[in-house]
């Protein structure tokens, strides 16, 4: 691949703390899997070889003792470790990891599960020479009961505002409705090349991108930008169309690489009679990339910015406690084969849903009910237990006849004998009493 993959792993979970508390984002367990398995896995398959992740220590440890990475993922990790209680952020990070940095750079976040076509994001990326290409995908709605909550709560996040033009890729406007306290106002420049614009709600970042070496190299020099999704991508977006110092700087470093080609390791240098006759091949072309008038392509611009949207398909960031409930019944989950690990100890007379899931080293007893559940490794199951709709990390004892309906039971936890949890969040290591009756708590 002519990109480099980086990974975003180190990130600690701030807005799912009962789930993070013990456990890093990145090894939470879904479908048995821990998170980071998910980005791994689409990269691996679309081609990479080498992924930078970016990383604490403890996610370092864990990954290394994981059965599902050491045996699944092929490819060469190149971890690199950060201060865990650090205030770094992803830009941050990017220029942490900067003489790690040889080309143009793919960066995706551990959260993201997706089943997206990745070559569409790369292709117009490659296409338009573009100094980001970034991925977007419908807003989705939670349908599950969260934990500790009555009812369906709807998540308060404010919307985000995206223009795009007439193809629906150039990326032309970005902003957060926090950020708009004075109504939403478009600049002039943007305008006068792109008169129509198309102006889109209801969309997620996924947080994967492509960024030009440029970029980093910016980032190296530019160090009060912090956040790629907060500070840098806004940037980008608005310099598109303004003369400024620095968007000359980045300009000129993407005119550098673009004379710069590596096909067999030996860099061929374009010469100033050979870019004079591009450009006026460039002129002379009969193509352009916009409509209604004959100015050159892309009006000139050397930074450009591009999003697919994804319209239909997987596309998920698992950054909430709602997120991460729906993204364990996602119905691909439903497809792991086999859905009972072979070293898991079942009892015949277990009833369980095709649409469930037992880990590694399970204990199953008699007159047990397993429906649309996710069962963790090393768990035991006692007889006569009934769990339905739930989430079982790894290591849980649950005595027998309890009963588990639209809860979250964190790794370690023991659930006492006949206790009845109804949309519970059990943290980890926690125990509930037997006979214990709990409704929308969170342990």
């Amino acid at each position: 691949m002519e990109l480099q993959a980086v990974l975003m792993a180190a990130g600690g979970g701030s807005r799912m703390t009962d789930l993070t508390y013990n456990t890093p984002k990145a090894m939470l367990p879904v479908g048995n899997k821990p998170l980071i398995w998910y980005p791994l896995n689409l990269l691996e398959r679309v081609g990479f070889e080498e992924v930078i992740i970016i990383t604490t220590k403890e996610v370092q440890k864990m990954m290394s003792m994981d059965p599902k990475i050491k045996v699944e993922v092929k490819m060469k990790l190149d971890v690199v470790c950060i201060q865990e209680d650090g205030d770094m952020g992803t830009a941050d990070a990017l220029r942490h990891i900067q003489q790690k940095i040889k080309t143009d750079i793919l960066v995706v976040s551990c959260d993201l599960i997706t089943d997206v076509a990745l070559h569409e994001v790369v292709d117009l990326f490659r296409a338009h020479n573009a100094t980001l290409a970034m991925l977007m995908s419908k807003a989705h709605e939670f349908t599950e009961t969260v934990p500790g909550q009555k009812g369906k709560k709807k998540t308060a996040e404010q919307r985000d505002f995206v223009g795009v033009d007439q193809s629906g890729q150039r990326l032309l406007f970005m902003a957060n409705e926090a950020d708009l306290e004075d109504g939403l106002s478009l600049r002039k420049s943007v305008i006068r090349k792109h008169p129509r614009m198309h102006i889109r709600t209801g969309l997620v970042d996924a947080h994967l991108y492509c960024l030009k070496k440029a970029v980093v190299d910016f980032l190296s020099e530019n160090k009060s930008i912090s956040s790629i999704r907060g500070e840098l991508l806004p940037y980008l977006v608005r310099k598109q169309f303004s003369k400024t110092a620095n968007n000359e700087k980045i300009k000129d470093d993407c005119e550098d690489q673009t004379q710069k080609k590596s096909s067999t390791g030996d860099e061929v240098f374009i010469s100033s009679r050979d870019e004079s006759l591009l450009q006026r091949a460039q002129e002379l072309s009969c193509w352009n990339d916009h409509r209604g008038d004959m100015s050159e392509a892309y009006h000139g611009g050397k930074l450009r910015c591009y999003v697919h949207i994804m319209e239909q398909g997987l596309c998920c960031r698992v950054n909430t406690l709602a997120a991460y409930i729906e993204a364990n019944r996602l119905p691909f989950l439903g497809r792991c084969k086999p859905a009972v690990h072979p070293s898991s100890a079942i009892s015949e007379r277990c009833q369980m849903g095709s649409d469930s899931i037992i880990g590694a080293l399970c204990q199953v007893a008699d007159k047990t009910s397993i429906k649309r559940s996710t069962i963790g490794n090393s768990t035991t199951v006692k007889e006569k237990v009934k769990i339905a709709n739930s989430i079982i990390m790894h290591g849980v004892t649950i005595e027998e006849g309890c009963n588990i309906q639209g809860s979250v039971i964190c790794s370690n936890a023991v659930i006492g004998r006949g206790a009845d949890l109804k949309y519970c969040l059990v943290g980890s290591g926690q125990r509930i009493e037997p006979e214990g009756e709990t409704l929308q708590l969170r342990l």
